[in-house]
């Protein structure tokens, strides 16, 4: 692997790990379910939890997306 592919992949990885801390996965009825509860720290988990379930349908398709690219990418060079 590139020093450049590295780069991007290091990117990809960081901007995974900041975006939990900035988004908001609830929906108005789970928020207002969850707020209206003495424990905040239920409403804290169950948004980090959606929050990771959603990375995984991304990592997958990004996943096979690079594959199909590097397979392009190699059929080409040896053409």
């Amino acid at each position: 692997m590139s020093a450049r592919n590295l780069k991007y992949l290091n990117f990809i990885l960081l901007i995974f790990l900041l975006v939990p801390g900035l988004a908001e996965a609830q929906c108005a009825m789970c928020r207002a379910v969850l707020e209206s509860e003495a424990d905040q720290s239920a409403a804290k988990g169950i948004n980090d939890g959606i929050l990771y379930l959603m990375i995984f349908p991304y990592l997958l398709i990004g996943g096979v997306g690079y594959f199909i690219y590097r397979s392009r990418r190699n059929k080409r060079k040896t053409s």
